[in-house]
């Protein structure tokens, strides 16, 4: 007969943090937040470290390279989707890694002979307001000059007339040796007030450009995940069906870590698939998942998983409890791995992170899954809100909506994450719909942030580990649960403080 688990499957809704002596050494102003992302020895320190224990859905309506961008920059991580193309999966993987740089890569490139016209269309789909002009129109071609969006007008200048005919020639630019170093162009950029320095080879040839702007972010960004030559890390998912040709691609693009993007990882084929990156990428980090239960955990971390994710059904978009009931409530699901985790670390000397997956819906809820053993979250409505993530922002009575779909639902065709048969969907297992316009990321994400520190330090703690270690949880009863919100009447209107 089937096996009954005992515990009833609990969420987030039913926890409450306790708070701890809060020590006068403990502040919003001393909380460190870093946290490892992959597997490493129990005692050291994780080859890859969020400085934020945030990371993005592996969704079309949630992780694009501009999201990616924003989420490194302020200390997350996100995972490019896979529903795409191999090519532009890597295409989506190679703008991060080129994005910021110190020294940069140039992506937006052009011949002096190619038109303003074609000049007006490549800074466009870049992005990007400056242009290398090279002989060849490659990023690494013999530089000719430099032509920005102050050189030309669209209104004023002929755009059928040739780039050269703008541009600032590479004898009148100042530029740099390959041998310069990133504290150096940085002061020659300010000394020469200079916006973009070269850096050219001893044939001509272009390397990097860099850029003033650059290190502005660096100043407003300090806690940037970056790699060993200072480019944002940027991860990506696989599934198990094409694994053996886009993983090349994708490393070959510069992505720092890929995770197998699974309604359900505790399977035969995500093992074997772990087992072929690690024999043939063995460099490359690689996450499993999702699992509900500590079996599940070891059977992936087992088979090489370097970190865990921990969800089924519990995402806003997911409707796979409804359709096949099965899952777990997110709170009972992360408490048990976490158990597992530990016991896994203490049997092999290896710790392997897990991740959150779904079912946060309240910023607290991060809170109380990182105080369960949690190492990182993993959003996918939160994200999909900001202006950077894919979905359209639409005008409605009430405001501002952003679309959000499921990768389970038929908008996403992504039949393969789901293995219901055949080249297609047979039945959703995610909806489409709308989720409140919540601006910019940089902007929402530091108000999150604000507010965990806050909780951490009202449960006496600095560092991640200790919060895990300390924390303290008592369930609710319905009645509490609704004690906990606000019961007046709020104002519509804001009030006059003389």
């Amino acid at each position: 007969m089937a096996q009954v688990i005992a515990e009833v499957s609990r969420t987030f809704n039913e926890f409450l943090l306790l708070p701890n002596r809060t020590r006068t050494d403990c502040s919003a102003a001393t909380v460190d937040l870093r946290t490892p992302l992959v597997r490493h020895i129990a005692g050291e320190a994780s080859a890859i470290e969020l400085q934020s224990p945030f990371t993005s859905a592996i969704m079309q309506a949630v992780s694009t390279p501009e999201l990616a961008i924003a989420l490194a920059r302020n200390g997350g991580l996100s995972f490019v989707h896979h529903n795409q193309p191999i090519q532009d999966q890597a295409a989506a993987v190679r703008q991060v890694k080129n994005f910021k740089a110190g020294f940069v890569t140039s992506d937006t490139n052009v011949r002096p002979d190619d038109t303003l016209s074609l000049l007006v269309d490549v800074m466009r789909r870049t992005g990007h307001s400056t242009a290398a002009v090279t002989h060849d129109g490659t990023a690494t071609g013999r530089l000719l000059g430099l032509v920005t969006s102050r050189d030309f007008h669209p209104q004023r200048h002929d755009l059928d007339g040739p780039v050269s005919g703008r541009m600032t020639a590479v004898a009148d630019l100042p530029h740099a040796g390959p041998d310069i170093t990133l504290s150096e162009a940085n002061a020659r950029l300010w000394d020469e007030r200079l916006d973009c320095l070269p850096v050219l080879d001893g044939e001509g040839h272009l390397q990097h450009l860099v850029f003033r702007s650059d290190y502005a972010d660096n100043k407003r960004f300090p806690n940037q995940v970056v790699d060993a030559a200072k480019r944002l890390r940027v991860g990506a998912g696989i599934n198990t069906h094409d694994y053996q040709e886009r993983v090349p691609a994708l490393l070959e693009a510069g992505a720092d870590a890929l995770c197998f993007d699974s309604s359900d990882g505790y399977s035969d084929w995500q093992a074997q698939a772990l087992s072929w990156v690690k024999k043939h990428y063995p460099e490359i980090p690689v996450g499993g998942g999702n699992v509900v239960d500590g079996e599940a955990f070891t059977f992936l971390a087992e088979a090489g998983a370097d970190f865990v994710k921990v969800g089924v059904g519990g995402g806003s978009i997911c409707i796979t409890r409804d359709q096949k009931g099965i899952g777990r409530g997110q709170a009972s699901a992360v408490l048990d791995v976490a158990a597992a985790r530990d016991a896994f670390r203490e049997r092999t000397g290896e710790y392997v992170p897990i991740c959150s997956d779904g079912g946060l819906v309240h910023d607290y809820h991060v809170a109380l899954a990182l105080a369960m053993g949690a190492d990182f979250v993993m959003m996918g409505r939160y994200f999909a809100r900001f202006d950077q993530a894919a979905g359209a922002k639409l005008p409605t009575r009430d405001g501002f909506v952003k679309e959000y779909w499921g990768e389970g639902s038929n908008r996403a065709r992504n039949w393969q994450r789901y293995g219901q048969g055949g080249q297609g969907l047979v039945f959703e297992e995610g909806v489409d719909g709308y989720v409140p316009y919540a601006g910019d990321l940089n902007e929402g994400l530091a108000l999150t942030v604000a507010k965990l520190k806050t909780t951490m330090v009202s449960c006496g703690s600095n560092t991640l580990p200790e919060f895990q270690s300390t924390a303290r949880l008592t369930l609710v009863s319905d009645q509490s649960f609704q004690e906990s919100h606000a019961n007046v009447t709020l104002r519509d209107t804001p009030a006059t403080v003389s």
